[in-house]
Order: structure tokens, then sequence, then C-alpha cells
């Protein structure tokens, strides 16, 4: 009872105050009303302030007592944080202020190294374990991740558009029709803001502006209350299908994350039943996403190793230890990073298959999160190498190269043509 009276007054008080404010604000010259208006925001900027150089102060030296190496690629650190300070000082929105403290990680020339605000929860979900250490749930109530979308990837293009880079399978963008490479320019008539866009308007149709191939189009989508980790393993499974072509049956999957087991452990299954199971050959997409896995998931193809069939008393039956045996191909790009690198640089060396598309990105750190103030950090906190090798910055060339332009890819796939015809005729 005094929870519910406590709500109602929070509610009404503010009301209340409201139109008073309104009614004292009707009785000023126009003058007084622009320097009272003044006055609180200069208040506001300067409470900003403080909060602002705390953020940029902790993640300064989160980085000086956790990057993976101690001398910090021979930084003068301490320099770098008297350079960069003012600038965060002067930071006018956390927008600004996130633009600041990448520019200095970006002195540092890691992958895995850089400061997401506001919109994190992709990461925040694929690190919530660490997270969870982390005081996650001040961030997100009982641990659960969300927020609102349409199930797209993207990134600023030159031209400052948000450029859609994946459509992950089954989601409201992909029902809707919008093709990677389309660059999303306004939402309901304002600017368009990945997350920003659709906050309050879940269940109900949103109206994009896009341009696709050069050309100005509109395309409604209906967005959804969007889990990270589940979009992905669901796109997952949504992707699984049969491309017939040349008389034989290609199979196709697509794993956009790979950060936990229960990806590997889906993808076996989807390989062990129809239809993939009767296919001849398999493409194996593991172009832009995130990253996550571990050497052990390229035991997939290892011909010399059982595969077993569990049947329980009910005669429900299950494979194990799933193997693929047929010929393969693998899809990478420069949106393929981190652990589906490893992948990569193993199905290329121990000739598992053809490696198809264009160098991989080069990022190859490994990486943990820290939840700060309004942001999220990612950060190496330790080296790589791949059988001796380093790949960060270098990243894996591809056996048979296939460039893609960013503007044409969900109009004709020229990577996925290719793996398409050698596999048809292998």
């Amino acid at each position: 009872m005094h929870d519910e009276e406590g709500s109602q007054l929070s509610t009404v008080a503010p009301r209340f105050l409201r139109l008073t404010s309104v009614a004292a604000a009707s009785a000023l010259t126009p003058t007084v009303l622009w320097a009272e208006q003044q006055q609180a925001a200069d208040s506001a900027t300067s409470q900003a302030v403080p909060a602002r150089i705390a953020t940029f102060e902790e993640v300064w030296r989160t980085v000086r007592d956790r990057f993976y190496d101690p001398h910090l690629d021979g930084l003068d650190w301490s320099a770098v944080r008297e350079r960069y300070l003012p600038d965060a000082a002067r930071a006018s929105s956390e927008e600004a202020l996130a633009g600041v403290i990448n520019s200095m990680l970006s002195e540092l020339h890691a992958s895995h190294t850089r400061y997401y605000e506001p919109e994190y929860y992709q990461l925040s979900d694929i690190f919530a374990g660490a997270l969870r250490r982390r005081g996650l749930e001040r961030v997100f109530p009982n641990g659960r991740i969300s927020y609102p979308g349409i199930g797209i990837l993207s990134r600023l293009d030159t031209q400052g558009r948000n450029m859609i880079t994946g459509v992950i399978e089954g989601t409201p963008a992909q029902q809707a029709g919008l093709l990677a490479g389309d660059a999303i320019v306004f939402a309901d008539g304002a600017p368009f803001e990945p997350v920003q866009s659709f906050r309050g308007k879940v269940g109900k149709e949103v109206v994009l502006g896009l341009r696709r191939a050069g050309a100005f189009m509109q395309i409604s989508v209906t967005p959804v209350e969007i889990e990270p980790n589940k979009m992905f393993l669901d796109g997952l499974k949504a992707s699984a299908r049969i491309i017939p072509a040349n008389g034989r049956s290609i199979g196709y999957v697509h794993v956009w994350c790979y950060a936990g087991s229960v990806y590997q452990r889906t993808l076996e299954h989807l390989l062990s039943q129809s239809p993939l199971n009767g296919a001849d050959a398999l493409i194996w997409d593991l172009r832009d996403g995130w990253g996550g896995a571990i050497p052990g998931y390229l035991d997939l193809f290892n011909t010399r190793a059982p595969t077993i069939q569990v049947t329980d008393r009910n005669r429900a039956s299950e494979l194990e230890n799933v193997k693929w045996r047929k010929p393969a191909a693998m899809l990478v790009n420069g949106g393929t990073r981190s652990g589906k690198e490893i992948l990569a640089y193993g199905f290329k060396k121990y000739r598992l298959g053809e490696v198809i598309g264009s160098r991989t990105e080069g990022a190859v750190l490994a990486a943990t999160a820290f939840l700060i103030d309004g942001g999220l950090l990612l950060l190496a906190v330790g080296d790589v190498e791949v059988d001796g090798e380093r790949l960060e910055g270098v990243g894996v060339a591809p056996t048979i190269e296939v460039q893609a332009e960013p503007g044409s890819m969900g109009l004709d796939d020229p990577q996925l043509n290719r793996a398409i015809a050698v596999l048809s005729v292998a």
C-alpha cells in the first residue's frame, strides 16, 4: 500500500511541478526567461562535466591496469591522458565523449579495444558471464539483456549513414526485405539511430528511408524486443537451407556469432538432420557478426573420427560427435573476426576446403568487457598466436579471393555465388 501511494505521488508531483513552472514562466519577460533557461542549461552542463571526466579516467585506469601489453605499445600512457583530458572535459554529449575515448584507445593499435556508448547490448550478452561479476544487474535488472530492434548489423559509412552489413535470418528486417548494403537514412522522418529509433515502438510499424544501389526507397518494418544471443542462435537455425546447383544440393548455414558452445552444438544438430544431412556439399558462412569460436570446432571436419548415434528406450535417437565428410567451403570477409579467424586459419592450413571471399579483419587479441558508467569498454587482455603465428593486424587471406562491393551484397552475393560454383562441380 505504501509503495502504491508512493508511486502515485511520484507521478502526480512531477506533473504538478511542470504545470506550475509553465505558469510561472508565462509571467516572465522573454529576456528573464531566456536567462533562466540558459542558467539551467549551464548548470546541467557543469554537472555533466565531472561525470564525463570520471568516465574518461576510469577507462584510462582500466587500460593501464588490464591491457595485455604492460608497456602499452611503448606509449607514455600518462602523457596520452593529459593530451585527451581537455577534449573529454569539453565533450558536449555521451556520444562525443565516446569519440574522445576511442581516439585515445586507437593509439594502442589493438583490436578488441573500444568504448561502446550507449548501444552495446550485443556485446553485453556475449560477455554476460564476465559482466555478472562486474555489476551487470545494475544496468540490466535480473540480468536480462534486450533492446528494441529489427535484427540487423550496421556501421557508419564515410558519409555518416548507417550501412547495413548483415540481416539476420528470421528477423523483422529480413521479413521486411531489408538487404545488406542498404543505407538507412531515417526512421519515421527522423535521423536513424540503431536502437533509439525503435524505443517505444515495439510491435508498431516504423517507416525507414533507405538508399539502395543509388535509389531512394521506403520500407515499413515492425521492431521487436531482441535478446542478442537468442537472435543469433535463431538466425543460425533460420539460415540453414539447400541451394540447388548443377544437379547437386549445396547446404548453406550462416554462423553470425560463435560466442558459446551452444552455436557449435546447434550447427552439428542442423548438419545431422534433414535437409542439410542430405546435401552433397556445405557452405559454412562466417562473414560478419561476432567471434568467440575455439579451434576445436574444426573437428567437425575430422574424417578420421567416428560419429555416435544414441537411442533411448523411447526410440528417440540423437547423433553425437557429428562429422561432415563431404566437400565444404568457408565464406569470409573483412567482417570475419576474432575466433572465426582462427577457424579460417585452420580450415585453410589443413586443407579442409576452399576459403572464399576477402581477407579477414585481423582482430585476434583475447578480450573481456567492463561496464563503465553508461558504456562498455571492450579491452584486449591477452595476446594470441595460432600455430606460432600472430594473426593480429594481419588476418587470413582466402584461397579464392572474391571481392564484394558493400552496396551490392544484398542484391547479388558474388562470394556466395563463387562458393556455389566451386562446390557444384566438385
